[in-house]
């Protein structure tokens, strides 16, 4: 037995009194810090499409709408050249920042490969998104296969991405044949979904279409289908979302608005829906109060505000703040992510 980990508990009512940020996302909404997996055929256009997120996201552009958190980012470009890298920049029509960084070698997984990443993140520590593209240029075990052997590779990337809260998002293929579940054409066996926090899969309506559907599934994130369109600079573009523009929630605002001139605001479920609903004019229940704060931590993270749900002597209390007051009182929240 190894005496050397450390395990860790905690009891029900500390976790829900915990305070947590809401998950970070390098791109909003799609791909959060973590471990991810891109999957599709040969030359559907995989390359070209984390080319240009990691040109996108060095440079602190949008991608489809969507903000992303700039950085550095390193690309390991494992089966392309200077040449071929230098001709998509330019047909992408742009300059690569020199935040943008390059590798055409690496070492394997369990052969180097984590140590020189993390020197990396080391030298480079605003980094932000490491795409390797291949997965199966980094493995080293081509005869050892099984659910176990592909978990056990994910599983040093995964230990990075947690230590040094950045994304990794890896480029694999899917298999051929056809099955009700796209995701299920990944290959390799499910220790690799398993391991990963979201999958994408890029597949063509047609070889040579220009048109593709992908397919995003995670554990911070919402099942949604994006269908793109290749323009005649290689550039993905959407062209529909599955997730529809939702009515914008208040509730943020309103919060907002209660916080003027306080650093927190407390009361119980009761009391707090009944003002929001008489002063504030926020239709809410006091049982779904703390189902509508959850599901809007992101909005209330960007106007400074989170909250806390607690108990004391029986009786359960929501608290509202402002994040700089509580974290400089008990120091640094941690993330979900």
């Amino acid at each position: 037995m190894d005496s050397s980990h450390r395990v860790a508990y905690i009891d029900g009512k500390t976790l829900m009194e915990k305070i947590v940020m809401p998950a970070e996302f390098i791109i909003e909404d799609l791909l959060g810090k973590g471990l991810h997996i891109l999957a599709g055929a040969p030359k559907v256009g995989k390359s070209w499409m984390v080319l240009w997120f990691c040109l996108q996201i060095a440079k602190g552009e949008p991608i489809w709408g969507m903000p992303v958190k700039q950085g550095e980012v390193l690309y390991l470009a494992l089966e392309d050249h200077e040449n071929r890298l230098q001709e998509r920049i330019i047909l992408l029509g742009d300059d690569a920042p020199a935040s943008l960084h390059f590798s055409f070698s690496y070492p394997t997984l369990g052969n180097g490969l984590e140590e020189e990443i993390e020197k990396f993140l080391r030298a480079y520590p605003q980094t932000v998104l490491v795409v390797i593209d291949t997965l199966q240029m980094i493995r080293s075990n081509i005869f050892e296969y099984g659910y176990a052997a592909d978990y056990k590779d994910m599983a040093g990337l995964k230990e990075i991405t947690k230590k040094y809260q950045i994304a990794i998002l890896l480029v694999h293929h899917l298999r051929k044949d056809e099955t009700g579940d796209v995701f299920q054409r990944i290959s390799g066996t499910v220790g690799i979904q398993g391991a990963a926090d979201s999958c994408f899969t890029l597949v063509e309506d047609k070889r040579g279409s220009g048109k593709a559907l992908l397919s995003c599934i995670g554990r911070d994130i919402a099942y949604r289908e994006i269908s793109l369109r290749r323009t005649e600079n290689q550039i993905w573009e959407l062209t529909e979302d599955s997730i529809e523009e939702k009515e914008k929630d208040l509730l943020p605002e309103k919060i907002a608005e209660l916080m003027e001139g306080r650093f927190f605001f407390e009361a119980p479920p009761t009391e707090f829906a009944e003002l929001l609903r008489d002063s504030y004019r926020i239709d809410v229940s006091h049982l779904t109060l703390l189902k509508r704060l959850d599901q809007n931590r992101h909005a209330l993270k960007k106007l400074g505000f989170s909250f806390q749900s607690r108990k004391s002597n029986g009786t359960r209390y929501i608290k509202i703040f402002r994040i700089e007051e509580e974290i400089g009182t008990v120091g640094t929240a941690e993330t979900g992510a």
